[in-house]
């Protein structure tokens, strides 16, 4: 049996999944604020709940906003203050005899989507989150790539690249190209273009409002000329940005999630755009929406211990 936590600011999910895969049982209970053995004790407690029940020792995983310091296994969050700095997987490992294995949400995210059926074929999968924030996580065969500082896969927070700065230069005769800062003490980090928070950054920045962008897409389908304008803007520098990192990791697959992956003239517009950002012999991969939305991150979780 594999049980997966997903751990965010608010909520923990649990999920328990058999050998084939499907899942046997689902919990959910509040994060524990800022009480560190308390979470510790209700990680314990659904492990020690589940074993009963289903008469086996799962194997745990775990997926977090974070990740483990390569240097000492600390942990490294900020929307889980309770973890924040304390060494979750071997205080865990502790309490319930055996290993665990820890993950960021978004290698979880895309270890779930690469392990759906429909893709177990593929070398490569790249999962993409477009949410409050951009990053993701690279599966090559089944297996997660974390890199060796454990940062593989926050593409986030790589820079704007200079024809997607030119490109926002060149697109509005009276405003300058933002440069947005990051709450990585950077300046002009993808995360702040890409993502849901991005998108309406932009408009701000462009037309001095701030607007959702849910109502920003509803203005845009409704043939709104500012709105028109932005997304027609948004989706050029999504191009380029997708263009530089499929050359960098050529995926097979591409799967995205987040709030702003819902937007579905993305995967109309992306196939078309993308080729003149490649190299000449670069082929766009398939571009998905993901299948298993807010389950991804317990489903990936739990998937450590087989990938």
């Amino acid at each position: 049996m594999y049980y997966g936590f997903d751990i965010g600011g608010t909520k923990i999910e649990f999920g328990a999944f058999d050998h084939e895969l499907k899942r046997m049982a689902t919990e959910r209970v509040p994060t524990p604020g800022d009480d560190y053995q308390a979470l510790l004790v209700t990680l314990s407690d659904l492990v020690k709940k589940y074993d009963f029940e289903f008469g086996v020792e799962g194997s745990i995983g775990i997926g977090i906003p974070g990740m483990e310091s390569v240097d000492d296994g600390a942990l490294l969050t900020s929307n889980v203050p309770a973890a924040k700095g304390q060494f979750l997987r071997k205080d865990l490992e502790a309490l319930v005899q055996r290993p665990v294995k820890i993950a960021n949400d978004a290698n979880c995210f895309a270890l779930s989507e690469a392990w759906d059926q429909e893709h177990q074929g593929e070398e490569s999968v790249l999962g993409l989150i477009l949410g409050t924030g951009f990053g993701g996580g690279i599966v090559i065969n089944g297996h997660v790539v974390s890199g060796r500082s454990h940062v593989a896969g926050e593409i986030g927070h790589t820079r704007m690249p200079l024809d997607g700065w030119l490109h926002l230069q060149n697109s509005s005769l009276d405003k300058e190209a933002p440069l947005f800062g990051c709450g990585c003490d950077k300046q002009g980090c993808i995360d702040n273009y890409l993502s849901g928070r991005g998108f309406e950054q932009l408009y701000e920045h462009y037309y001095g409002e701030r607007v959702k962008a849910v109502e920003l897409i509803q203005r845009q389908a409704e043939g709104e000329a500012k709105a028109v304008e932005h997304v027609e803007r948004f989706m050029e520098l999504l191009a380029i940005c997708l263009g530089n990192i499929f050359t960098a990791f050529d995926p097979n697959v591409v799967v995205l999630g987040g709030g702003l992956s819902n937007y579905d003239l993305i995967y109309q517009e992306m196939p078309k755009r993308i080729p003149k950002y490649l190299l000449p012999i670069g082929k766009v991969p398939k571009i998905l929406k993901a299948k298993y939305g807010d389950s991804g991150g317990v489903r990936g979780a739990a998937f450590l211990n087989i990938s």
